[in-house]
Formats: C-alpha cells, structure tokens, sequence
C-alpha cells in the first residue's frame, strides 16, 4: 500500500490551483481588443448592452468565456473574440478583469 502524507496532498493542490490563475500583467496586455467594446479596465462600456467586466468573479469570466469559445453562450461578436483564445489567454484576462474595481463598488438600494 502506498502511504501519502496530507501535505504532499495539500501541497499537490495549491500547486494545480496556482498553475491554473491567470496572471493579470499579461491580462492587461492581451485586454487590447476587448478594450474597444468594455474599456481598459472594464468599466467603461461604449454602449448601454456591453458588459461591465470590472470586478466580476474570476471563476464567472472563465466560464463566460470558454463558454463563448465553445458556442454554448451565443453572441456572434464574442464568438469571434473568444474563438481564438487559449485556457491560458481566457485565464489571464479573467485575473485583470477581476482585478479592477467594479462589481464590489455597485450599492444596492
């Protein structure tokens, strides 16, 4: 029987889950088409139906965005956009787009 220690376990995790985020330096960097529709930072929508992306979940934006890329989320434009992004471009734009202020900001009445 092989015998394996809780923390190589742990260790093994934390290890998945660092190699799986985005880097959001080189979010910002690969953001320069999606600025034109949502902004630099995902704030500054050009029109009322653009999204805001600025702080929303990272785990929400790699969601919307492979499902973009996989055609289970229809939208011609951002099937387009999305099409040609890797895990790990979809990653790091998910960190820089989470990373700015937005979502948290929003009051509710």
């Amino acid at each position: 029987m092989i015998r394996v220690s809780l923390l190589t376990v742990m260790l093994a995790l934390v290890s998945t889950q660092l190699q799986a985020a985005g880097d959001y330096r080189r979010g910002l960097e690969k953001s320069q088409v999606c600025q034109s529709c949502h902004g630099r930072t995902g704030n500054e929508s050009l029109q009322p139906s653009y999204p805001k992306l600025a702080g929303q979940h990272e785990d929400y934006l790699v969601h919307a965005l492979k499902s973009y890329r996989d055609g289970s989320r229809q939208n011609a434009v951002m099937a387009g956009f999305a099409g040609n992004l890797s895990d790990a471009d979809i990653a790091d734009l998910a960190a820089w787009y989470s990373r700015q202020d937005g979502l948290s900001d929003l009051e509710i009445d």
